[in-house]
């Protein structure tokens, strides 16, 4: 069967996502070990503690406007200009609210030190700048182009790596370490919006039509509450950990944090390229949308499975990989490891429902799943620190998981069934690639191991059927850029 324009521009999309993301988290997880080994666990949790409380209070910024936009902009491109002027405009209004909340919360809460303090003002700069960045890429993402913001991604992660390293190189002290940060967000600032002004051929300019803004805010403000509620659930763990356990605790749950966070290119790649495409399914191809997200669901399991299994088995070689004052951080990594098979499937389930103007359900979801989580936190930190925080993790995405799903059977005739014969093929495979880490991960060097265990798994997977030559076919030729 022929693949029709627009799938072909999807995999294109899809082809450019993925690579820059592969790179960009490779980049960022490298920075993350440098950091690590030059940082102790106290001063990793400053760090990250003042990222973590600033990326809160970005989503008071967006407030699900970027989504609504790349929603809207793919439907319906004549109106890309007017709702991107005037969101621009809301954002500079929004953005001297937050950065005022900033200052006044990390001021009034706890008993933060100076450093953390300087820390998370030099960390709000960065929280201005990537929203409107974030802004210019949401316009190209509905215009179907990705390209632009793929190479965007790896070179803010080169100019982080590059002036982060040459910072502690030169024994510079947390605070110059962080404005690593603010000079690769001044990059990306200007280089998105010459892209989409240039490029994209979009005119960015400042408007506030109050009638336009009002249909803006009433159909954003479920992709608004969604954001809140994911932020909170994503990042006031870690608040919550400095707040209970102090900084040394966030130090050690950074290092299964980043490792999660850092495999999550993939469902990012698909989703980023698969949401505007959800969108035109949902309008124009009900049964197109149904196969789509039964195929996602199949990706997502062969990729996010193994990794979990290898990572479980390899936890405490990955952790040596840091020095010695992380060694506490391996429990929490086999426990957290878990939640990535459901982390990964959450993403086209997200997607599915907000493509298909059930965001406000998609909203419902996450705010169960942070009630969920900050209770059983607010319950388990105090008692057992990073494991009970690992725990939460992994309870809260199992849960998000059994919420979406019931939704998603309600947009499309949608039944696991269709998913279970490759899942069993997948974690048979993953099982016995696992037998193989087991037995030789005392005796291999551990990236040679890990190389020759995908080699076994997709060997495997392969020849039980899991994975068709077809689809082979048509993942290569969507890393085919077209002459177009």
């Amino acid at each position: 069967m022929e693949i029709d324009k627009k799938v072909k521009n999807i995999a294109k999309n899809t082809s450019y996502l993925t690579m820059a993301l592969i790179i960009q988290k490779v980049i960022s997880f490298l920075y993350f070990v440098i950091l690590a080994r030059n940082l102790d666990p106290s001063d990793l949790g400053k760090y990250y503690f003042a990222i973590s409380f600033t990326t809160i209070f970005a989503i008071f910024i967006d407030l699900g406007l970027v989504n609504y936009l790349t929603r809207e902009t793919a439907k319906d491109r004549k109106e890309a200009g007017g709702l991107l002027s005037n969101i621009l405009g809301m954002k500079l209004v929004f953005s001297f609210f937050t950065v005022l909340a900033v200052f006044l919360f990390i001021n009034i809460l706890g008993d933060y030190d100076v450093l953390s303090k300087q820390l998370v003002y030099i960390s709000s700069i960065c929280m201005v700048l990537d929203s409107f960045t974030l802004t210019f890429f949401g316009s190209a993402r509905g215009f179907h182009n990705l390209k632009f913001e793929s190479v965007s991604s790896v070179l803010f992660q080169l100019i982080v790596l590059f002036f982060g390293y040459l910072f502690i190189y030169l024994k510079m002290d947390l605070r110059i370490i962080m404005t690593s940060l603010v000079l690769a967000s001044i990059f990306n600032f200007f280089y998105s919006y010459l892209i989409l002004k240039y490029k994209i051929k979009l005119a960015v300019k400042i408007s506030f039509d109050f009638k336009f803004i009002k249909k803006i805010i009433l159909f954003s403000l479920p992709f608004a509450l969604f954001g809140i509620f994911q932020r909170l659930y994503t990042y006031l763990d870690s608040v919550l950990l400095s707040f209970f356990s102090g900084d040394y605790s966030v130090g050690i749950y950074q290092v299964s944090f980043k490792i999660i966070f850092a495999l999550q290119f993939l469902p990012m790649a698909f989703t980023a390229s698969l949401y505007p495409a959800m969108s035109y399914y949902w309008k124009e191809n009900r049964e197109q949308l149904k196969i789509t997200f039964r195929r996602s669901i199949d990706y997502l399991l062969l990729i996010s499975v193994p990794i979990s299994f290898g990572i479980f088995l390899l936890s405490d070689k990955i952790i040596s990989i840091f020095k010695e004052g992380y060694l506490e951080a391996n429990w929490p990594l086999k426990i957290s490891i878990i939640s990535l098979i459901f982390i990964f499937l959450n993403f086209p389930i997200g997607s599915l429902l907000n493509a298909c103007d059930k965001q406000a359900k998609n909203t419902r979801n996450m705010l169960i799943t942070l009630i969920f989580s900050v209770v059983l936190n607010i319950f388990l930190i105090p008692r057992f620190g990073v494991v009970g925080a690992s725990v939460v993790v992994l309870l809260s995405n199992i849960l998000m998981f059994v919420l979406g799903i019931i939704e998603s059977k309600k947009i499309i005739v949608y039944k696991f069934k269709e998913n279970f014969s490759i899942f069993l093929k997948i974690l048979f495979s993953s099982f016995l690639m696992g037998i193989f880490i087991f037995i030789l991960k005392d005796s291999l060097n551990i990236f040679l191991l890990c190389l020759l265990s995908a080699i076994i798994y997709f060997l495997l997977i392969f020849f039980l059927g899991g994975f068709k030559k077809d689809e082979i076919i048509y993942i290569i030729n969507s890393f085919k850029l077209s002459k177009k």
